[in-house]
């Protein structure tokens, strides 16, 4: 069984017009994700997003930090030099320490946003945070991660 299908003057204007969209639909979508700030307005301030990653297991064998013990920290040495907002997240970690084992334990994220304007000022707010927590608990390291970010709130 054969199908025929004949084009006429509005069905060829059809075809062409699908063709034509879906040959210029990535073109369109590429143009929204470019950074030339023509295709789309960017939306809120400079920022830096900074993410700590704290451990909670003591290398020398210690009891790992509770609960209660980390968010005192954030309370006493995280909240006065941040004290308009921050995220703790829970997490599960694992690195190689510097003897090539690998070491899994449970962890915090501390999220920091502040204007990219404040950053050589932040910068050692955040070690002073990263060195006191090495040195209350006893960890070989406190990992530090940088983005740079817009927001809106």
């Amino acid at each position: 069984m054969a199908l025929t299908l004949t084009l006429t003057g509005p069905r060829i204007a059809a075809l062409a017009t699908t063709a034509v969209l879906a040959i210029g639909t990535p073109t369109a979508y590429a143009a929204l994700d470019s950074d030339s700030g023509s295709a789309t307005a960017k939306r809120g301030a400079p920022y830096v997003e900074t993410r700590l990653f704290f451990g909670t297991e003591r290398p020398d064998g210690g009891p790992a930090v509770t609960d209660k013990q980390f968010m005192s920290f954030v309370n006493e040495e995280v909240t006065p030099s941040f004290p308009d907002g921050l995220t703790v997240q829970n997490g599960r970690g694992q690195w190689r320490d510097s003897n090539g084992k690998i070491e899994r334990e449970r962890s915090y994220e501390l999220i920091l946003m502040y204007p990219t304007a404040e950053a050589a000022k932040r910068d050692p707010q955040i070690e002073t945070i990263r060195k006191e927590y090495r040195r209350m608990y006893a960890q070989d390291s406190v990992a530090r991660s940088d983005d740079r970010t817009r927001v809106d709130f």
